[in-house]
């Protein structure tokens, strides 16, 4: 339960509604309670009246307006207490999703190089629902079930000791009974929430490469894949509901026993005269009302566990402290050149396996430096850690002589602007694509930074021009469409430093050119860091840095590298045979035709 009230305390903002929801429980117990007495005062004028011949009534009649004023009361008590429960529980997922995707935003790229989306937000769905669910269900049902239940036990003590302290025995017992099997069910529930877990991610990830699956006709196998996991919670449920039922027959039994007990005892009082007919109805009702919330506890129990198990995942990814983190003292970068520079910079994603080893280069202010090595390299990683997804673990990284793990992320991430080679674009417009550099941007900045990046020509070809929606990822437009969006998103930004990762590999000639005319516009002015294994894209770079088994191998310009026997002249002895050999295969053609 201790997590359950911390749950609570994330949202310590709702204490008026906590506060109105216990008010009008104890409203609910109260009119609930006066039932019982009201009906023990007409048992005792009815059986008054049966010893007179001609009985009065009224008194009687009085007695059933009580019962209805006190039900009406009872319906509206809960009804609004119901009201302010829904309120609350909708308030609290609010605040509860809140802080947990604003968590995540703050997490380490690495958090998420090990997640599967799906499962992130299967956890998020699943771990708050219960959690807001349970909470819910107690505000609108238990709470007020055991508030009955402790003023029942008052009434009791008031009429029987006796009867009281078997009451009062049975709850914690209950629950000693119940907490023996709660160890081993929540293990299960657990194990449960994993293969779930598991399934939901490898189903977004399917939804969202849906192409590769129909193209390699593996809609089976995903399928069954899907359907094993499930099979597995069936699996895990047959055990740990046998489990749990049978148990319960046995808490049960005790409590059958315990109730005949004090049934036993009251209607034998009762013979004997120690209680009278109204004061043993009046009992009869109460303990029974203290039995229903026994009875219905095993659902309580069983919704518990599972928000109990929802708020331990819950917590465990609130627990999470990123890895990159800004110093206490971190101040605002300022960037009045653009000199990038690599001093010695060593990294491994685990702290033992290092993927670059003491690169050293640096990239200069307002000039062109292409990173060019085999797939594997370490190539993206040097431009994550520019941008301090990653920390780097030897070295340091400098803009303009500032480290970069001194200045607040924001601030570096101000003074980048990255082009993928996946374009990376969201469900929307075209608008809301480009401006997602600058919300701030007005509609002409948007159009002038569209026609920068040879975009704007095509987007006006759409019924609804910059406010087409483009689909989850961009899927309506083509692969030369999206990446002139992305760079215009990027012209938009006006960073200073620029990354292009790949800008071009995956687009045909005439896509390239219409990209490749955009990255030049973006390009000037800007110290710019390349990944590219085009020769058209890295020819007229002022520098080239070579990498290899993450290392540098090489640094020098394009006609110098040329000369030498190293990675780029290998790469251009590669790209030139391999048009050669075209030009030769067209000319066979020509002449076979």
């Amino acid at each position: 339960m201790k997590l359950l009230l911390k749950v609570l305390g994330y949202a310590r903002n709702l204490w008026p509604y906590y506060t109105g929801i216990i008010l009008f429980s104890i409203f609910m117990s109260l009119t609930a309670l006066a039932t019982p007495f009201l009906i023990k005062e007409a048992t005792d004028l009815m059986v008054a009246a049966l010893q007179v011949p001609q009985p009065d009534i009224m008194p009687v009649v009085w007695v059933a307006v009580a019962i209805l004023f006190v039900d009406v009361l009872n319906t509206l008590f809960t009804n609004v207490g119901g009201y302010l429960g829904d309120i609350m529980s909708a308030k609290l997922k609010k605040q509860l999703s809140e802080r947990y995707y604003e968590h995540l935003l703050k997490l380490p790229q690495s958090y998420y190089d090990q997640e599967l989306t799906g499962t992130i937000i299967n956890r998020l769905n699943r771990t708050i629902f219960e959690v807001t669910n349970f909470i819910n269900m107690f505000a609108n049902n238990f709470f007020q079930m055991l508030l009955t239940v402790v003023m029942v036990i008052v009434v009791v003590g008031i009429y029987s000791w006796e009867l009281a302290v078997l009451l009062i025995v049975v709850y914690p017992l209950f629950m000693w009974l119940t907490a023996l099997t709660s160890k081993k069910w929540q293990n299960w529930q657990n194990e449960k929430n994993l293969e779930t877990d598991i399934a939901s991610g490898r189903f977004a990830e399917v939804i969202a490469q849906i192409r590769v699956v129909k193209s390699f006709i593996q809609e089976q196998l995903e399928y069954r894949h899907f359907e094993r996991h499930y099979q597995t919670t069936i699996d895990i449920t047959h055990r740990q509901s046998r489990y749990w039922h049978d148990m319960d027959v046995l808490r049960r039994l005790v409590l059958n026993s315990i109730f005949f007990a004090m049934f036993a005892y009251l209607f034998a009082m009762t013979v004997q005269r120690h209680f009278t007919i109204g004061e043993m109805v009046l009992l009869v009702q109460l303990v029974n009302l203290s039995r229903m919330p026994i009875f219905s506890m095993s659902f309580l129990v069983d919704n518990t566990q599972k928000a109990i198990a929802g708020s331990r995942d819950f917590f465990n990814v609130m627990s999470l402290k990123p890895s990159v983190a800004d110093k206490s003292h971190a101040a605002a970068l300022t960037v009045p050149k653009g000199n990038v520079e690599f001093k010695g910079v060593s990294f491994g994603y685990n702290k033992d396996d290092h993927v670059i080893h003491h690169i050293s280069f640096t990239a200069d202010a307002g000039k062109k430096t292409a990173l060019v090595g085999e797939s594997g390299q370490g190539k993206t990683t040097i431009t994550s850690l520019l941008m301090r997804l990653y920390d780097v673990q030897k070295g340091a990284i400098t803009i303009d002589g500032t480290d970069i793990s001194q200045v607040r992320q924001v601030s570096l991430r101000e003074h980048i602007a990255v082009v993928f080679q996946d374009p990376a674009l969201f469900s929307g417009t075209i608008y809301e694509n480009i401006a997602y550099s600058n919300p701030h941007a007005t509609m002409t900045d948007v159009e002038n930074a569209a026609k920068a990046a040879n975009a704007y020509d095509f987007i006006m070809k759409f019924d609804k021009g910059f406010e087409s929606e483009i689909g989850e990822r961009g899927l309506k437009l083509s692969g030369g469409q999206k990446q002139r969006i992305a760079i215009a998103r990027a012209i938009l930004k006006d960073a200073p430093i620029l990354i292009l990762d790949e800008a071009t590999s995956s687009l045909d000639s005439k896509a390239e050119v219409q990209v490749q005319e955009a990255l030049d516009y973006l390009m000037k002015g800007r110290t710019t860091i390349i990944i590219a294994h085009r020769l058209s894209t890295i020819a007229h770079v002022d520098k080239i840095v070579t990498i290899k088994n993450g290392r540098v191998d090489e640094v020098g310009s394009p006609s110098d590298l040329a000369k030498t026997d190293g990675i780029y002249s290998e790469l251009l002895d590669l790209q030139l045979g391999t048009t050669e050999k075209a030009k030769k295969a067209l000319e066979q053609y020509d002449i076979a035709s």
